[in-house]
C-alpha cells in the first residue's frame, strides 16, 4: 500500500483548482491533434465532483446550440491547463443533476454575493 501511496502522491498537481458545486467555470484543456496541440476553452456549470485524491473529477455542463453538453475533467490531469472560476452559484445540493431536465431561465443558478 505504501508504494501505491507514493506513486499517487507524485502524480497529484501542486495547485488544485478551488471549485465548488454550482460555480460557473472556464476550463482550459490541451487538445492534441497529430503533432500539433492547442488550448480549447470549455465554459459551464460544475454539476458534480466525485472521488478524491488521484481520481478526483468534476463534471461541467453547458448548453451548446440547444443541446446539453457535459464533460468530466480529472483534476490532476496534465491536459487540464487552467480552471478559472467565472462566478459562484447559490446551491443547496451536492449534485445538480436536476439541471439536466431544465431548459431556459429555470436552468440558471442565482449568483452568490
Amino acid at each position: 500500500m505504501d508504494a501505491i501511496k507514493l506513486i499517487s502522491q507524485s502524480s497529484l498537481k501542486a495547485e488544485k483548482p478551488v471549485l465548488e458545486i454550482g460555480d460557473t467555470v472556464r476550463v482550459h484543456v490541451r487538445i492534441v491533434e497529430g503533432s500539433r496541440s492547442r488550448i480549447q476553452v470549455f465554459e459551464g456549470t460544475v454539476i458534480a465532483m466525485k472521488h478524491g485524491g488521484v481520481n478526483e473529477t468534476f463534471t461541467v455542463r453547458r448548453t451548446s446550440y440547444g443541446v446539453g453538453v457535459e464533460r468530466v475533467f480529472p483534476v490532476n490531469s496534465p491536459n487540464v491547463e487552467k480552471v478559472e472560476v467565472v462566478r459562484h452559484g447559490v446551491v443547496r445540493r451536492a449534485k445538480l443533476y436536476f439541471l439536466r431536465d431544465r431548459v431556459g431561465k429555470s436552468a440558471k443558478l442565482k449568483e452568490r454575493v
